[in-house]
C-alpha cells in the first residue's frame, strides 16, 4: 500500500509504503511524478517504507512503462527513510548506479533533515 504525504515542497512526490505495492499504488505514485515533472520540470522523491512485503509483478510492469515514457533524468534527488540495514544498502548501490541522481537513507525519524535534503536540490523550482 502507498498512501501519499504532503512535505510543503512543490516539486516533491512524498510517500509511505506498507505491505504490498500494487499496480493501482504504482500508477498513483508514477502519474503524481509525470504531472510534478511537466509542471516543474524537475521533482524530487521522499518514499518512507515502514515496511515493506514486494511489488506485485504488474507494479513493476507500470513502473518500467514510466521509465521508458519519461525517464530518470528529471530526478535531481530521492531520500528514502527506513531503518531497514538491506533498503539501506540497496539504495548506497542504486547511488553509485544513478549518478545524475543524489539519494540517501534518513532514520525513520528524521524526517525533518531528509525533507531539508531534498529541499536543497534546486530552490527555484520552490
Amino acid at each position: 500500500m502507498i498512501e501519499m504525504i504532503d512535505i510543503e515542497i512543490d516539486n516533491a512526490i512524498a510517500f509511505q509504503m506498507s505491505g504490498k505495492i500494487t499496480e493501482s499504488d504504482m500508477s498513483l505514485v508514477l502519474n503524481a511524478a509525470k504531472e510534478k515533472i511537466e509542471r516543474h520540470g524537475s521533482i524530487v522523491l521522499l518514499e518512507k517504507i515502514d515496511s515493506f512485503k514486494g511489488v506485485e509483478l504488474a507494479a513493476l510492469i507500470e513502473e518500467f512503462k514510466y521509465l521508458f515514457d519519461v525517464g530518470i533524468a528529471n530526478i535531481d534527488k530521492v531520500a528514502i527513510l527506513t531503518d531497514k540495514k538491506w533498503i539501506e544498502n540497496m539504495v548506497n548501490i542504486e547511488d553509485k548506479i544513478f549518478r545524475n541522481i543524489d539519494m540517501q537513507c534518513f532514520t525513520l525519524e528524521q524526517q525533518p533533515q531528509a525533507i531539508e535534503f531534498l529541499k536543497s536540490a534546486d530552490l527555484s523550482c520552490s
